[in-house]
């Protein structure tokens, strides 16, 4: 039970710290749609149970809290494709995207899932966020 609990631990830091001070210093006006460009790396040989977590939970959770998943892909890079997944979020500006992750943080469903998926082990090994704004000039706004 120590465990589960240690890595269930774990899993909530190590979500907390990829929303990193984006979230809370954010430049971006309050009002403008922000996307969120996230890309994680797996433990050694947890990919797979990466995908199937995204896959199998996360995806519907995140619409649950309001999160639009604009796409989810595999870098070609041969250092990167055997441990990343990066995917991109839509939000309609930084307050909700702000209000979305703590929803989703605070999930029970969430933890259970998380919980489950590190069973056997830590599968996220890191988290890297980046808050965005679209250019006058982008073709998706």
């Amino acid at each position: 039970m120590n465990k589960l609990i240690k890595t269930s631990a774990i899993s909530l830091v190590s979500l907390v710290i990829g929303l990193g001070a984006g979230i809370f210093f954010s430049s971006a006006a309050q009002d403008e749609k922000v996307f969120e460009l996230r890309t994680y790396t797996s433990t050694p040989g947890n990919l797979d149970n990466l995908h199937a977590r995204f896959r199998d939970h996360t995806t519907r959770i995140f619409r649950k809290h309001g999160m639009e998943v604009v796409g989810y892909w595999s870098p070609t890079s041969e250092e990167e494709r055997e441990d990343t997944l990066v995917y991109l979020l839509a939000h309609d500006n930084q307050d909700a995207a702000n209000a979305s992750w703590q929803a989703f943080i605070a999930d029970s469903e969430w933890a259970t899932v998380a919980e489950e998926s590190n069973r056997n082990g830590q599968i996220l090994g890191g988290i890297e966020a980046k808050f965005m704004v679209a250019t006058d000039y982008s073709p998706m706004k």
